[in-house]
């Protein structure tokens, strides 16, 4: 089989997955396809997953880290520049799976190249020392095969572990949840440094040194511009197609008391509102709901919804500006 390379130059997110998405869809299924890539500061949440049950909201807001929802399936993965990752899309013959081993042992070999013993463990993991430095996911279509794996390289691991970082007490969700796993970026167990560069272009030679490269022409670039408009760069596709879910939000606030807020969220929507604690009102705090249904769960929302309601008469010595932050923390 033919196969053909691509080395992608940009860092955003939703470009890069549009572009594999175009690649699977739109190029000519006669040879297999291999694409290196980076994200700059993102999140990348597989396809089944509940985004707001999988990133630090507030970290990810303060830090402007994107958030895009891909085609497969799997785990959510953090990118900066100190990862990368590849893809391989092929046709996927007669099997209803493919063996993830067969698109990660080029990896594998490449970092035996450069003195490092790395392992596939598991379904779709490669380790070193038993510490993932690698996640693997594939999505499946027409007999056509996508698998992408991100390396973690050099990669600021303490960002890693705050940008997804959940309470798992303040969220029920019906959605996949990631498993977190001890991490470790290569360069670490490398005998000699190696710049991103340099590794990038070990692994490029170890995984298409047979094929020719492949270079969008302005068409193509057109065709993944509309595809990442239409779906990668919007809202309902990184977050209203995630499950159903509830949040938990709640504080304990001076002369207030406790305030708990259940928020149903559908389709990346609040579908409603329940309130608990041990406060007190004059009105019955459940005929907010109404300010808040519809909305998406962001403080922007919230803040405009409620800008003229005065929470003092449902919580008592709570301001607007406090019942705010407790829907939004």
């Amino acid at each position: 089989m033919k196969l053909s390379y691509l080395n992608l130059a940009t860092t955003d997110p939703a470009w890069n997955l549009a572009a594999e998405q175009y690649v699977f869809d739109c190029l000519p299924r006669d040879r297999m396809y291999v694409m290196l890539w980076q994200n700059d500061n993102a999140i990348i949440v597989g396809k089944y997953q509940n985004t707001l049950a999988e990133i630090n909201r507030a970290f990810v807001e303060e830090h402007g880290i994107r958030v895009v929802r891909r085609l497969s399936g799997g785990g959510a993965v953090y990118h900066d520049l100190g990862n990368l990752n590849y893809t391989f899309i092929s046709d996927a013959g007669n099997e209803p799976t493919v063996n993830f081993r067969v698109f990660c042992e080029p990896v594998v070999q490449a970092l035996a190249r450069l003195g490092v013993t790395a392992e596939i463990n598991g379904r779709n993991d490669i380790t070193i020392d038993e510490r993932k430095f690698s996640g693997n996911a594939q999505y499946l279509r027409e007999g056509r095969v996508m698998h992408h794996g991100t390396i973690l390289f050099d990669a600021k691991l303490d960002t890693v572990q705050q940008a997804l970082q959940v309470d798992p007490a303040k969220i029920a969700s019906k959605g996949r949840k990631s498993v977190r796993s001890r991490v470790t970026n290569v360069c670490e167990h490398l005998p000699k440094p190696y710049t991103m560069d340099e590794f990038r272009a070990v692994l490029l030679d170890e995984i298409a040194s047979q094929g020719e490269e492949y270079v969008f022409t302005p068409e193509d670039i057109a065709a993944i511009d509309q595809i990442c408009a239409e779906r990668y760069a919007t809202w309902e596709w990184n977050y209203g197609s995630s499950p159903q879910c509830t949040l938990l939000r709640r504080a304990r606030i001076e002369g207030c008391g406790l305030v708990e807020a259940y928020i149903n969220v559908e389709n990346g929507l609040v579908s409603g509102v329940e309130f608990r604690g041990d406060f007190f009102s004059q009105e019955e705090p459940q005929n907010l709901e109404k300010y808040l249904v519809g909305l998406r769960p962001e403080r922007s929302a919230f803040a405009k919804a409620l800008a003229d309601v005065d929470a003092a008469r449902y919580f008592a010595a709570l301001t607007t500006e406090q019942l705010v932050d407790i829907l939004s923390e």
